[in-house]
Formats: C-alpha cells, sequence, structure tokens
C-alpha cells in the first residue's frame, strides 16, 4: 500500500505541476517589436503638406480617436502611441519615413497611411520586414493581394470597383453619352480608368477624351477647357480635393453643364464642394460608403451621435463636413477593434490574422447595410458603395447599396 500511496503522491505532483506550466503557457503574454505591457505604437505617414494636403486631416483625426481610446484606459490596458510622418504626398519620402518609423521608432506596424503611389513605394519594404502595411488609405486594387503581399491591406472600396458602378450608371442613365474623363496621371487616376473601362465593356467607345494631368500643375483649368471642347456631355473628373474643386469651378466658368461625376475621394462637403460652392456644385454625382457629417438626417443616427460626441470631446476644430474626418475616424475604429480581437498576443503576425478575421464590423461612420468582413483570401474590407446626387448643402443618397462586384 505505501508504494502505491508513493506512486500516487508523485502522480498527483506531476498532475499538479503539469498544470501549473499549462496555464502559464496558455496565459502568456506575446509581443513583437513596438509592443509592451503598456503600450503599442502605431506608425503613419500623411500628407500634411504637398498636392495632397487636404487629406492631413485624415491623420489629425485618427490621432484624436486614439488619444479618446487612451483617455478611456486604452486596449486591454495598454496605451496607442500614434507617430505620423509627413511625406508631401511623396513616394521617396514615403519610404524614408516608413523605414524611420520601422527602425527607428520601432512601431508594431503601419496604419492607415495615404496615397496610391506613396503606399506603393514602401509596400515591398514592408513585406520584405514582415512588418504590417494595414488599412491603407487608398482604393487601388493592388491593395487586396494576400497572396504576393501578406502584409499589405487596404480598407475602402477599390476604385475600380467605383468606377464600375459608375459605367453601369452611365449606361442605364445615358446610353448614348460622350464621356470626357479627367484622371491623375499616376496609379490612383489609371485605376480608376481602368475599372471605367472593364465596367463599360464593349460600350468604352462611348469615351472621346482620356486627359491626364500631374499632381505637380498649379491648376488644371486648360484640361476642364480641353475636355468641353471634345464635346463630351459626361464628365468624370478622377482627382484629388483641390483639383476636383478646380474642376467644379472652371466647368461653371465656361457654362458647361455635363453629367458630372467626382470620385469618392472627392466628395466632401467641406473639403470640395464647400470651396467650389454650393451653387455650381448642384447634380453632381459620386457614391459613398460614409455617412455624411453634413446631412441633418444623421442627426439621430447612434453612430453619429458618438461620431459627434467624439468630435466635441476631442478634435473641436475638425469640420464635421469634411467626409475625410468621417473616413478617419472609421479607419481608427476598425484598427482599435483589430487591436482588441488580438488580446494578449501582440505579434505582428497575429496582428494580420485578426485583420484578416474582420466579420460583419459596422464603424459608427458607415452607411447603414454597409460592414467590414475579411478573410486570409481576402483583404478588401469594405466592397458596397451607394450612389449619391449633391443637392441644397448635402448629398442625397439615391438606390440600393450595391456590391461592387455587381459592376462587374
Amino acid at each position: 500500500m505505501t508504494a502505491v500511496r508513493h506512486q500516487f503522491v508523485a502522480l498527483s505532483v506531476a498532475f499538479v505541476l503539469c498544470a501549473a506550466t499549462n496555464g502559464t503557457a496558455l496565459a502568456q503574454k506575446k509581443y513583437d517589436t513596438g509592443a509592451s505591457d503598456t503600450e503599442i505604437r502605431i506608425g503613419n505617414i500623411m500628407p500634411y503638406s504637398g498636392p495632397a494636403s487636404a487629406y492631413g486631416v485624415i491623420g489629425k483625426t485618427e490621432e484624436a480617436y486614439f488619444n479618446k481610446i487612451n483617455a478611456e484606459g486604452g486596449v486591454n490596458g495598454r496605451k496607442i502611441k500614434f507617430i505620423s510622418y509627413d511625406d508631401a504626398y511623396s513616394p521617396p519620402k514615403t519610404l524614408e519615413q516608413a523605414r524611420k518609423l520601422v527602425e527607428s521608432d520601432e512601431v508594431l506596424l503601419i496604419f492607415g497611411s495615404l496615397g496610391t503611389s506613396t503606399n506603393g513605394a514602401i509596400r515591398k519594404y514592408m513585406n520584405e520586414k514582415k512588418v504590417p502595411q494595414l488599412f491603407v488609405a487608398s482604393g487601388a486594387s493592388k491593395w487586396n493581394d494576400p497572396k504576393n503581399y501578406p502584409w499589405t491591406m487596404g480598407w475602402q472600396p477599390s476604385y475600380a470597383s467605383e468606377a464600375r458602378i459608375y459605367a453601369k450608371y452611365i449606361i442605364k442613365e445615358k446610353p448614348e453619352a460622350k464621356i470626357g474623363v479627367l484622371y491623375q496621371n499616376d496609379d490612383f487616376g489609371k485605376d480608376y480608368l481602368r475599372g471605367l473601362k472593364d465596367g463599360l465593356g464593349p460600350k468604352a467607345s462611348m469615351i472621346v477624351l482620356e486627359d491626364g494631368y500631374d499632381t505637380s500643375e498649379p491648376a488644371i483649368d486648360e484640361h476642364v477647357v480641353k475636355l468641353k471642347a471634345s464635346g463630351a456631355d459626361v464628365f468624370i473628373s478622377i482627382t484629388t480635393p483641390k483639383f476636383a474643386a478646380q474642376a467644379i469651378k472652371k466647368a461653371a466658368e465656361i457654362n458647361w453643364h455635363p453629367m458630372h461625376i467626382i470620385s469618392n475621394v472627392s466628395a466632401s462637403v467641406g473639403g470640395v464642394i464647400e470651396p467650389a460652392g454650393f451653387e455650381v456644385s448642384q447634380g453632381i454625382l459620386s457614391a459613398t460608403y460614409v455617412k455624411d457629417g453634413s446631412d441633418p438626417k444623421w442627426n439621430a443616427d447612434d453612430g453619429m451621435k458618438r461620431f459627434y460626441d467624439f468630435l466635441a470631446q476631442f478634435d473641436p476644430k475638425a469640420n464635421r463636413l469634411d467626409a475625410a474626418v468621417a473616413f478617419g475616424y472609421g479607419a481608427a475604429q476598425t484598427m482599435v477593434k483589430v487591436l482588441q480581437m488580438c488580446g494578449d498576443d501582440l505579434t505582428r503576425e497575429n496582428v494580420m490574422r485578426q485583420a484578416a478575421s474582420l466579420q460583419d464590423f459596422a464603424p459608427d461612420t458607415l452607411l447603414p447595410g454597409i460592414t467590414i468582413n475579411t478573410a486570409p483570401d481576402n483583404f478588401a474590407p469594405i466592397s458596397q458603395l451607394q450612389m449619391m446626387r449633391f443637392k441644397g448643402k448635402s448629398w442625397e443618397l439615391f438606390g440600393d447599396v450595391l456590391s461592387s462586384e455587381l459592376g462587374r
């Protein structure tokens, strides 16, 4: 009996030790560079200066949102340290800043950096370093390529998908249209143009003129005059805010009143329409996935109430009419959701794993019916849009929420 008792005791001790060891393993926290028990370091690159400086407000809004999260105790008890640098919308500068963030500031990830050509300049570097390049603020289709670039993910609907929706609308509403396209002569503009032609299909000959401009140009007035002279009765403006406002103004000055479609990235009331002039902007078309902070119909919406409360407390100088503010809030909210999902495993690999497993997540500023969904083979979080027409001092939504796939 004594031998049996000793054997039982030995087994019991071994079981307890094993259980304790397993418990420790289960509770063990995992960190990569940029994360600790108290802090999560997030990098960001924005055009606070240069031709796309109107988008700088996105970075400011994201910073304010992270300040809100920190004031509420952080993410799982960890405060976010948000380090944001200016690249003046210059790809070489973007790469310089990305290296600084990764190698000197030692961030866990880079989040929400803006621009197609700028993010394109750092994509290879980020993937070689295996550092997440999350929720890129650009609608280029190439961010959805998990097979070749598993560390890079977009956020907004792709430009090509948006353009296919416009093509579908034109074919239905103006089947004999003559289309003039003003596009930014870079990856951003060319992605839209490809999507438009794809959507028009055999009717791509409806495009009578494609006119590209460079961001170094101070104004695009001559391009608008040229497009009018082409005989186009549909004007598609694939432009960033500064040039979108110029195009609206110039079309009015030369008494040209085509069906005017502007890209979603330039549909901001505060950043584009108001500077161009409400009177000359009536009837302009676009598509969106974000609620319009200038529209009083959202005042009773629970999500927008939270958004307005956030602005009042943490970002009082922000212009609620600027769509970029709602964009930055929604993107930052998505980033925080992913970090919350990571729990105590704040490795870069787990960050990407959680980012690729979002299901029906609805940030406060997205339109009803539009949710964020990702998967290991789907790095395109938002794939829905709704057409809208500018009326009075705000955008008026019409039609159904469309999946971008429907434009194919």
